[in-house]
């Protein structure tokens, strides 16, 4: 992991009524962001356990320009477009990386 990386934690909550529909769409935006972005390195999303419509996700990109370039990708903006009614609230945390190690 070097310097240039942009790491982020996205902190959500969700309307329960519509976690499903909301699910279904980040999943889809996570999938094509991964395949057809170069400057994706890594996107995981979870729920919290007992608060399921409680979702973090981690994002990793290669620099800033890569971040950039996801915000205005058409994936992207159909799930953000999709999402804006169902997602009550939306923290965006810069994070510095300790430790990040994956299988290949």
């Amino acid at each position: 992991m070097n310097g240039t990386h942009i790491v982020r934690m996205a902190e959500i909550e969700i309307n329960p009524a519509q976690l499903d529909a909301y699910r279904a769409l980040l999943s889809e935006e996570i999938e094509a962001a991964v395949a057809l972005e170069e400057g994706v390195l890594s996107l995981s999303a979870v729920a919290i356990k007992d608060s399921p419509h409680k979702i973090r996700i981690l994002e990793v990109y290669a620099d800033r320009a890569a971040y950039e370039a996801h915000l205005l990708t058409p994936h992207f903006l159909k799930y953000k477009n999709g999402t804006a009614g169902m997602v009550k609230s939306l923290t965006l945390v810069d994070v510095e990386p300790i430790a990040m190690a994956a299988k290949p």
